[in-house]
């Protein structure tokens, strides 16, 4: 083999190396959902969306704790909603997730028109 070749596939191993590697950089977001009392609230639905999943939104319910854990997530521009009927939605928009971070989002959920 000669240099460039040697060089060449050098290159190849390194972008694959790294291309792998981001592909597995997953993060988390998770938190706890109360009213405006402060009681925890479970069965809220709380609902992910971002260009940068392949499926646009993932979800999850509240426990009876009133946490919450989406995993798994890649590194992006999230816009998080959280509904449960009774209540108005309670939507923040803009987070900016970085790879292998797990991300706080607490929500205060007001009661809606009966």
């Amino acid at each position: 083999m000669n240099p460039s070749s040697i060089r060449r596939l050098l290159l190849a191993f390194v972008f694959l190396l790294l291309t792998s590697t981001a592909s597995f950089a997953q993060s988390a977001i998770s938190g706890l959902a109360r009213d405006t009392s402060g009681a925890v609230m479970p069965g809220v639905t709380v609902e992910v969306a971002s260009p940068a999943l392949i499926e646009k939104t993932r979800s999850a319910v509240t426990d009876e704790q009133g946490r919450y854990t989406i995993i798994d997530l890649r590194p992006g521009t999230y816009t998080i909603t959280f509904t449960l009927e009774g209540f108005n939605t309670y939507r923040q928009e803009g987070l900016e997730l970085p790879a292998n971070f797990t991300a706080t989002v607490n929500a205060e959920m007001r009661v809606g028109a009966l």
